[in-house]
């Protein structure tokens, strides 16, 4: 399952907005800092507008979207690496997600008061960097202390020593891993690591309902130092989000369409985290159920049959497949036979977005 992890100094909204994003989350979001006491952690179904007319179109039972995992961390303070505020013990809480969602304010109100006294993205944005950094460097040092005792005649590890040599200069210079340009095949021998400066980001600029069209330029300041990671930016509005909960599902579409947006918060930061790591959904659809499954952008239709059960995967011998769009169109998978649109494919295939498979394997 796809997880992020939500940081954030106190008070920016990390914990409305979560709330928000799982109904049934019990974090409470109160105006004082630290009131996250535990990570609370929240599964959230990824809405997928096409699971429904698939569904009707093959009168399944169950619908089951696939599901994303929101980890919603204590607000960090500067300092929180060494202890500060509740400590880093709340960091180890997300080397295990896939995505940070570092929540940024950009708005003001007096009622709502600010850690640093005042609103200031950049600020903010530097304070929580500087203590990811901080937290890795931390970790990086103590792997190298140990890896070099243990390098010597052993080849891998030494390749593991320069790899964290060179962390460990970058990180001193507060530059993040992910700045520090490793090969895939180094990350991969740092993986155990956990580093939350490797992470993929996306921001989450907290603004008024007023701005939630337009954004303002506390958002354009977040963006540009986005652009340095290559990170993605979502504008959100915590309190729009915990006001489109109370509303019945009808309601919400005309709500978000007099602020000037066409989908919400959960929708814009589950497809920016699709996107930033490079994930596709499949679909497979009959009488039992219509179902989303999330892979990785170019996987082979062996190793999507794979997410489904491994056995699948191993005894594959072909994928039928038909683009959803071409099998709204026919209205009926047997409409989309009959026009040659349903195609069988083998194990070099290249699964797309959106393809509905049925997948043909050998017990």
């Amino acid at each position: 399952m796809l997880r992020a992890g939500i940081v954030g100094l106190p008070n920016v909204g990390k914990s409305t907005l979560f709330n928000a994003l799982v109904a049934n989350a019990k974090a409470e979001a109160a105006n004082f800092p630290f009131c996250t006491i535990e990570p609370n952690v929240g599964v959230v179904s990824v809405p997928d507008d096409r699971l429904g007319k698939l569904a009707e179109i093959s009168q399944s039972i169950k619908v089951v979207p696939t599901r994303m995992e929101f980890v919603d961390i204590a607000g960090l303070v500067a300092g929180a690496s060494k202890g500060e505020g509740l400590g880093n013990q709340f960091l180890a809480n997300i080397r295990e997600v896939d995505a940070i969602v570092h929540v940024v304010r950009c708005f003001d109100d007096d009622d709502i008061i600010h850690v640093a006294g005042s609103v200031d993205p950049v600020r903010d944005v530097e304070v929580i960097d500087l203590e990811l950094v901080l937290a890795d460097l931390a970790q990086v040092e103590k792997r190298l202390e140990r890896s070099r005792k243990q390098a010597r005649g052993n080849k891998d590890l030494l390749e593991e020593v320069a790899i964290l040599e060179k962390l460990v200069a970058a990180l001193n210079e507060g530059i993040p891993a992910r700045r520090v340009g490793l090969t895939a095949e180094e990350q991969e021998l740092i993986k155990s690591l956990g580093l939350l400066t490797l992470k993929p980001i996306i921001y989450a600029t907290n603004v008024t309902e007023d701005d939630l069209a337009t954004g303002n330029d506390w958002v354009e300041q977040v963006k540009a130092i986005a652009a340095k990671d290559e990170a993605k930016v979502v504008v959100i509005s915590a309190q729009v989000e915990s006001e489109l909960i109370e509303l019945p599902e009808e309601e919400r579409q005309d709500f978000l369409a007099s602020l000037g947006v066409t989908e919400g918060g959960l929708k814009s930061l589950i497809r920016a985290t699709y996107e930033l790591l490079g994930l596709r959904t499949y679909l497979t659809t009959g009488p039992q159920e219509t179902r989303a499954w999330t892979i990785i952008s170019g996987m082979k239709a062996p190793q999507a049959a794979g997410v489904i059960h491994t056995d699948f995967e191993r005894g594959f011998i072909r994928a039928e497949t038909v683009a959803y769009e071409d099998l709204i169109s026919c209205g009926s998978m047997q409409g989309a036979k009959e026009k040659g649109l349903v195609r069988s494919e083998g194990k070099e295939y290249v699964v797309q977005e959106g393809d509905v498979l049925l997948f043909r394997f050998n017990v």
